[in-house]
């Protein structure tokens, strides 16, 4: 069920938020200290790429203040865009029956896209 879900997925659309998402971190790697922004930017991609059977959770010695510092500047970057995006479109595959899984990925892509920093993607 999980690959005809990221099959759909990537049909309707999942193919063009990775690859906004790629976009996104080209600049990022072009200076030294934009480096782990583009690696977030990555992280996301792939998981908004094939979304279901992925997991996103919070690393453990995350709580660092490195961490915060890093997701307080991606949050004024994008992050706060980015977010909103992502439960907007949720909130509209959630009007229909069908579109509750997809709802669902958007919402976890919003965390994600929140607070990147200090989690981790994991297969389910």
């Amino acid at each position: 069920m999980k690959f005809i879900g990221n099959i759909i997925w990537v049909v309707f659309g999942g193919i063009i938020v990775a690859i906004e998402y790629l976009l996104a971190s080209i600049p990022f790697f072009i200076s030294i200290i934009g480096i782990p922004f583009g690696i977030q930017s990555l992280k996301i991609a792939s998981v908004a790429l094939w979304p279901f059977g992925k997991k996103v959770v919070v690393t453990e010695g995350s709580t660092g203040c490195l961490s915060v510092i890093m997701n307080i500047i991606w949050f004024f970057i994008g992050g706060i865009w980015i977010c909103l995006t992502h439960f907007a479109f949720g909130l509209i595959f959630y009007i229909t029956i069908i579109g509750i899984p997809f709802g669902n990925q958007h919402m976890k892509l919003a965390k994600l896209a929140l607070t990147p920093f200090g989690r981790e993607v994991v297969e389910k």
